[in-house]
This record gives structure tokens, sequence and C-alpha cells, in this order.
């Protein structure tokens, strides 16, 4: 029988000698106290070193996943045709027998026989002093470190929190800039504020006319799709109650009208992205209750992983925790809903209706949850089944 053992250093082969002593696993610790009566148990067989760093981090992360690397494979290939290999994880000796056909074994004594090894490793295999292993396994484990941290898809999830973050922040600043740019302007176009409602189209006719005299020879059909609301604004400039503003004053609001714009750009730029790494992370979530209610949900929880083990009852009132405490320090009625009320499948539904849509809603949230963070499947398929039968409670 051979014995797979793997160090920061390679993969090492191990012949044992006797393997009647395996059949007392109580005792096996004792052939191992001396490197001498070690040798009389096992002798190295093989041993394939890692090229270099990058080497050894991918067949450790490899390992870890309980596959074989390349270089593994043809090294077992090479060394143990018509032999059985003790290995120390059954997942890793399944896929071993899975794709090349070699006996494994996985046991309690197997496992007595790998501590023994580690004890007098660097006795067994010459040329590896205990002064080189000790920085070879430092040195493996924060490169394995730094690879887990970027790519563990558990920290993917972090994206999307500072993705929904930044968009509600972008989403005040851009409020609070568009309100200065009507309060500011309005001194001088007062009667443009009732005229033009949304904010965007505001700052860009602001920035285009400049001086309210300019509104006559002006077309704004590209801003404004509604000709009656360029006929009203055209009129207005020119029975304007406003008062006059220097170049000075328009140069600087054009500038504020340019920050806004540019805001207004960047966030469905960012909309965008979180679009795209919802629909990628959590998709059955996104296809039940959207993507920004999903972002909510996950920031909120703090990681996808974490919301997966919330039940449905938490999801529902998940954001209302002031109202929920609230509701039962003083005996009141306790709140239905929290993020999720956002959903679209709620806001369709009429008032008597909301609260079994909610709870429904965030029942089949909660499934659609565990399985985008524990599923292997990568479709919306749940999500969208879930989203008509709860669509079917409302008619």
């Amino acid at each position: 029988m051979l014995v797979l053992f793997e160090t920061p250093a390679g993969f090492a082969l191990f012949k044992v000698l006797d393997e009647g002593k395996l059949d007392k696993v109580d005792d096996l610790w004792k052939e191992f106290t001396t490197s001498d009566s070690a040798r009389r148990v096992v002798e190295l067989k093989a041993f394939n070193k890692f090229e270099n760093t990058s080497d050894a981090l991918s067949a450790a992360t490899l390992i870890i996943d309980s596959k074989p690397s390349k270089g593994l494979r043809k090294f077992l290939q090479k060394h143990c045709e018509g032999e059985t290999l003790a290995v120390a994880d059954s997942k890793l000796g399944n896929a071993i027998k899975e794709k090349l056909k070699i006996d494994c074994v996985h046991n309690s004594a197997v496992m007595e026989l790998m501590r023994g090894l580690r004890n007098q490793l660097t006795e067994l295999i010459t040329g590896l002093g205990a002064q080189d292993l000790g920085p070879m396994s430092l040195g493996l484990s924060h490169s394995l470190s730094r690879y887990k941290l970027k790519f563990s898809p558990e920290k993917v999830d972090t994206m999307i929190i500072q993705a929904i973050g930044l968009l509600d922040d972008l989403d005040k600043e851009l409020n609070t800039y568009a309100m200065r740019v009507r309060e500011w302007y309005g001194w001088h176009f007062p009667e443009l504020t009732k005229i033009v409602t949304d904010n965007i189209q505001y700052a860009k006719v602001v920035k285009m006319m400049g001086n309210r005299a300019n509104a006559v020879k002006i077309d704004f059909s590209e801003i404004l799709s509604d000709e009656d609301v360029e006929t009203q604004l055209k009129e207005a400039a020119v029975i304007s109650m406003g008062t006059e503003v220097s170049d000075l004053d328009l140069l600087n609001i054009r500038e504020l009208c340019d920050q806004v714009l540019a805001l207004s750009e960047y966030r469905a730029q960012l909309y965008d992205y979180l679009k795209s790494r919802m629909n990628t992370i959590a998709p059955n979530l996104t296809a039940l209750v959207g993507e920004l209610v999903g972002a909510r949900l996950i920031a909120h929880g703090g990681s996808l992983l974490n919301l997966a083990k919330q039940p449905g009852s938490t999801i529902q009132i998940l954001g209302a925790e002031k109202a929920l405490f609230r509701a039962l320090k003083t005996k009141h009625s306790t709140p239905k809903y929290g993020l999720i009320y956002h959903a679209s499948l709620i806001g369709k539904a009429s008032q008597k209706h909301k609260g079994k849509i909610s709870r429904s809603l965030a029942a089949k949230t909660a499934l659609a949850i565990r399985y985008d963070a524990l599923g292997d499947g990568e479709d919306n398929s749940i999500g969208t089944e879930s989203r008509l039968k709860v669509s079917a409670l409302q008619k």
C-alpha cells in the first residue's frame, strides 16, 4: 500500500513496509516516536516537488476542493499502478478513483499513519529540513489566504453591498444638488419649476437656456418631448417675474447643472453594474423582488450567506427592526413588512392583501436566497416560478 502525503514543497508517496502494524491503530503512534522506528514502517517511494509558488498554490486550491491537479494525476499514474493508495481526504480519494482507476483507502488507521508521517516528515524526506519547511508553509498559507480572499464566492457579494450603498448616497446627493439648482435658478425664472417637474430635464433646460431671454430662440425638442410644455416655457419666459442675474451667476449655475447631469449619468452606469452583479450572484432573488430590493436585503443581512440563514418571517420585516421593537414594547401590532415592501409584487397588491402577499413573498424569497447562496444552479427558474405563484394570489 502507498500513502499520499501533501507537503508545502510537493507531493510525497510513501510505501508501507509492514501493513500488519496498521491493524493496531491505538499503538501505531509508538512506531513514529523516532526516525529509525518510522523507517521500519514506511519508506519514501517518490517525491513530486512543486516548481514554484504559483504551482504550489494551484495544487493546494484544488486539493482544498478535493480535486487532483494535473501534476498530481501524472505523478500517481506513474507510481501507483496496481497499488492501493491511502489518502487523508475521502472526497479526494473518490475523485482519484473515478479519474485514475486507483483504489483509495481512508480510515482511522490511515489518519493515524498521516499523523505519524507529519511528526517525522523532515527525517523521512531527504533534503527537506525543518528550517525549509517552516518558511514554505508560511509562504503557501499567505498566498492561499490572498487567493481565497480574492476569489472566494462568499466575498463577491461585498461588491453588491458597496454598490447599493453608493447608489443610495448618489440619490441623496443628486436630490440635494437638483433642489439647489431649482432654488438658485428660481430667483431668475421661478415659473420654470412648475413647468418642468423632472430634475434632470430641469438641469438640461437651465444649462441650454442660461438667461431666460434666450428661451424664445432655443429649440427644446431634444429635452422636452411634449410640445405643450415647450410652448408654456417660452411664454412664461417672456412674462416672468424673476430677477435679473449676471453672467457670472449663470456660469456657476450651469456648472452646478453639469454636476447634476454627471451624477445622473454615473448613477445610471452604477445601476447597470448592480443589475449585472445581482443577476450573476443572486438571479432567483432578483427575479422575485428586483435588483434594488434584493441588493438592500443582502446589504442589510451582511452577506448573501448570512441572509440565507434567516427564516422567511425575519426576511419579511428586515429593515423594520425599530418599528418591531417599538410595537413589542408598547404592545401594539407588529409591522407586516420592511425592505420587502418596495417589491413590485407588494406595490401592485390592494391594501387589504398587502400583508398576505408580503408573508407569501417573504417565504418564497427565503427559498430563492438559499438556492442562490448554496445551490449549484445559475438560472433564475425558481425565482421566476415563485413570482408567478405569488402573482396568482393577487387574483
